[in-house]
């Protein structure tokens, strides 16, 4: 990368492979926010690492997220033989208006606040048989224990999926998951083709099953609206599904892992929590904005935009850092680097994103967060992590946990 603004001597331009970055990229977001907070690639997009360009970016209808719209692809990659990227480019979280406003009224009713309030009690019953099978062991791995098995279990159930091999399906949730990547090697490409063929061909066989067995469940909602012709061909609507089933649980699970994490790092906080349930809700909040469970969204300028001095021109890519964002002293104070559970702006985190495309199961992610989190540290309000480093899953924009090892105490 090459800078474009800061004084001083100038630090070196993020580089996401830097050895210690997956597990605390923090340090480097604060060199990059106080030298370097605009950044433009040698392949020409733009880095922003500062709230108020960050948050201006994903709130201006002006940057869309239809990549096809950009004049560099996002890895050097990608578009080298068309017929080994994955699908999903008419998924809503690659399409902008009008067919953004055209699917995302089909999708949403299901993820409006009072609809997945209709969740909260399956959820915690889910959290205490996830609860109940690991207390007899006084140990556990909070990721595949808990943060994975619950946002997957409730996703299925809201789409109506039929069963299937849950661990074949992580495995391809989790590679489809590197498409979002800044950078993809063409291996990388290989086994995401691979993962896209096959779970398009489980969401086929899943939505001829549905046809045959239509239920109150979202996958008949979204035939409903392919019969209506709302969804305009059987790409579109396999491509909305797979990004549902993906992206309904993969970033949940980071926000479980890496709050649990944080908690376990901050002991004072988590002592906090476990005597005040009336916390949750704040907690989560502070959570979410000190380790986002997605760090980095993209946008493309759909016109020259002036930032504030700077024109971003039509075309351009632009990666903007949320986890850098939410951690901006400009926005927090200079506690922004600090865990405080009662923090009170801490709401105005960036992890969901903003505008026309702010995150669609936001509400989902926090109940399923608020009940994991809450049920767990007062359940085994002694809980301790059994190593100081857990390994992370080795992603930029997805960064999460791959295991969170912990003995439950007495």
């Amino acid at each position: 990368m090459s800078d474009v603004e800061g004084t001083g001597d100038r630090p070196s331009a993020l580089d996401p492979g830097e050895a210690g970055t997956s597990a605390d990229p923090y340090p480097r977001y604060r060199a990059m926010r106080e030298e370097m907070p605009r950044q433009r690639t040698d392949m020409g997009h733009w880095s922003l690492f500062r709230y108020a360009d960050v948050a201006r970016v994903l709130r201006d209808p002006r940057f869309g997220v239809d990549e096809r719209r950009a004049a560099t692809p996002r890895t050097r990659f990608a578009d080298r033989d068309p017929q080994r990227a994955p699908r999903g480019r008419s998924a809503i979280l690659n399409v902008d208006p009008p067919d953004h406003t055209r699917l995302r009224r089909v999708v949403a009713p299901a993820f409006t606040p009072r609809a997945v309030d209709r969740l909260r009690s399956r959820i915690a019953r889910l959290v205490d048989e996830a609860l109940d099978r690991v207390t007899p062991r006084g140990e556990m791995d909070v990721i595949a224990d808990l943060a994975f098995p619950l946002p997957f279990t409730v996703i299925s159930e809201l789409l109506g999926m039929p069963g299937g091999e849950r661990e074949e399906l992580r495995r391809w949730a989790h590679v489809l998951a590197g498409t979002l990547e800044p950078v993809t090697d063409p291996a990388g490409l290989d086994a995401q083709r691979e993962a896209s063929d096959a779970m398009t061909a489980f969401v086929r066989d899943a939505l001829a099953w549905k046809r045959r067995h239509p239920a109150d469940d979202l996958l008949t909602a979204l035939l409903a609206g392919a019969d209506r012709g709302e969804l305009r061909s059987e790409q579109e609507l396999l491509d909305q599904v797979i990004l549902l089933y993906v992206a309904g649980h993969e970033t949940t699970v980071n926000l479980i892992g890496n709050g649990m994490l944080a908690l376990l790092r901050h002991p004072a906080q988590l002592e906090r929590l476990v005597g005040d349930d009336g916390l949750d809700a704040d907690a989560v909040e502070e959570l979410l904005r000190y380790d986002a469970p997605v760090q980095f969204s993209r946008r493309v300028a759909l016109e020259d935009v002036d930032l504030d001095e700077l024109t971003i021109e039509a075309g351009s890519l632009v990666l903007v850092c949320l986890g850098s964002a939410n951690r901006d002293p400009d926005r927090f104070g200079p506690t922004a680097d600090d865990l405080d559970l009662g923090r009170r702006d801490a709401g105005l985190h960036l992890s969901f994103g903003g505008g026309v495309h702010h995150c669609l199961g936001s509400s989902l992610a926090r109940i399923e967060a608020r009940a994991a989190i809450g049920a767990l540290v007062r359940r085994f309000p002694a809980i301790e992590a059994t190593t100081d480093d857990p390994p992370w899953n080795g992603r930029v924009v997805l960064r999460g946990l791959d295991r969170l090892p912990v003995r439950l105490g007495p």
